[in-house]
């Protein structure tokens, strides 16, 4: 009877063993992409950060991306103080390159808005049948609604400035044909359609960089503000697992909170582990924990069958 009972206590260390061993093997969760640190809500990979940003911003190959239905951008910096994400599009106009563009938009569902900082210029558009030229307060048939300025009059120094640099005054376009655009949020679908509004490119930038009068200086780009929820209340159970140098992620058929730990051991709370000797809480470096573990349950079986 013994010896059978031994055998079952054996085979189900094995097994228990192996999947540790699995468990911790694989780091799923890293604290940097590239040269940017990753922080929750942003993660690096599957089930690492807050489910509703991973589908929207990936790590790859060192990399990271936003995606949206209009295209992917390099993200080129992130404020975690004050919540901003600044992302770059390749095929957006500067003061150094123009170059045509279909646009940007956000997906409808993104966890993401556009800061207020964030200034679009449309350029190179029709003022015959743009639009955005309408005349103020015009009632337009088609659509059965009153026109709504698209352009910031106030803007027009802008335009001035973009046109004196050199990529764009070589085109010997009308200063008439740019246009500061004004919607909200690029209006309710979330998209500048540069075909549906006739214009041939745009640029976006988020800072004057203390230089207003020379666009060469200008932070060139586009900045987009997030959210951590409803309350935007940074999750206490992430800020705990930061701490002991974990990364916040989510498992299981909810996708509730996980810490996964330097050792690649998911946890429910953080990477603090309590010593056997003195029961005081210790923050255990890379794989120690996952040898700790290994080490306990071996410990544990010796005193079972011994």
């Amino acid at each position: 009877m013994k010896v059978k009972q031994y055998s079952c206590v054996i085979l189900l260390y094995i097994l228990t063993l192996t999947t540790l061993s699995s468990l911790i093997a694989s780091q799923t969760c890293k604290n940097s992409c590239g040269q940017i640190p990753i922080k929750y809500p942003f993660g690096t990979g599957l089930g690492c950060g807050d489910p509703r940003f991973q589908q929207y911003v990936t790590c790859n190959q060192e990399k990271l991306t936003l995606t949206t239905h209009t295209g992917c951008y390099p993200v080129t910096n992130i404020e975690y103080s004050s919540q901003v994400i600044y992302i770059s599009d390749p095929s957006m106009s500067t003061c150094a390159c123009t170059q045509t563009s279909k646009g940007f938009g956000l997906d409808w569902d993104a966890p993401f808005s556009f800061h207020d900082d964030t200034v679009f210029t449309l350029l190179d558009c029709s003022t015959t049948s743009s639009p955005i030229y309408r005349t103020n307060g015009a009632y337009d048939v088609d659509s059965n609604t009153t026109v709504i300025p698209q352009c910031d009059r106030t803007g027009a120094p802008i335009c001035s400035f973009l046109f004196s640099c050199g990529a764009i005054s070589m085109l010997n376009l009308p200063i008439s044909t740019c246009c500061v655009y004004t919607p909200v949020d690029l209006g309710p679908s979330f998209e500048m359609d540069l075909q549906k509004l006739q214009c041939t490119s745009y640029s976006g930038f988020y800072s004057f960089n203390g230089q207003e009068s020379n666009p060469e200086n200008w932070k060139y780009g586009i900045a987009l503000k997030y959210k951590f929820n409803v309350y935007n209340d940074y999750p206490s159970s992430c800020a705990n697992c930061e701490r002991s140098n974990g990364v916040c992620g989510y498992g299981g058929a909810y996708n509730t909170f996980v810490c996964n730990c330097p050792g690649g051991l998911n946890t429910t709370s953080d990477c603090f582990f309590r010593s056997s000797y003195n029961h005081s809480p210790r923050l255990l470096p890379r794989h120690t924990a996952g040898n700790f573990l290994i080490f306990s349950l071996s410990y544990f079986m010796v005193r079972v069958l011994f």
